[in-house]
């Protein structure tokens, strides 16, 4: 029996048991594929990006050898969801305001006006 692609999806986090061939996601066992905020959301520079891709690779270490299940998956996600919040409250990233939809998802941004 083959084995079924897994996902796991928060607001700003997907991850695929997947590599990404050809512009498709194909099923791998051993690889992980991270679709980080699908909604632009945010904008991101490279510093923040950078730190999220450290985080998810020292994630994906932590779990080397056990199996990636979708509640591994989850954990990985929320850990990722934790970092985007984290930056954010530290100016490290921003609120897009051309994204579609402006519902400050991780809290109100902090400004001297609302401050």
């Amino acid at each position: 029996m083959e084995k079924m692609l897994l996902k796991s999806t928060t607001r700003h986090v997907r991850i695929f048991t997947a590599e990404v061939v050809d512009e498709e996601l194909k099923f791998h066992p051993n690889k992980l594929t991270l679709d980080l905020d699908p909604d632009n959301e945010f904008i991101w520079n490279e510093d923040s990006l950078n730190k999220i891709n450290e985080k998810f690779n020292e994630l994906i270490k932590e779990r080397a050898g056990k199996d990636l299940d979708d509640y591994e998956l989850r954990k990985i996600g929320s850990e990722i969801e934790g970092l985007i919040k984290f930056l954010l409250q530290n100016g490290q990233l921003s609120y897009n305001p051309d994204c579609r939809v402006m519902n400050y998802s991780m809290g109100l941004p902090k400004t001297n006006e609302v401050l």
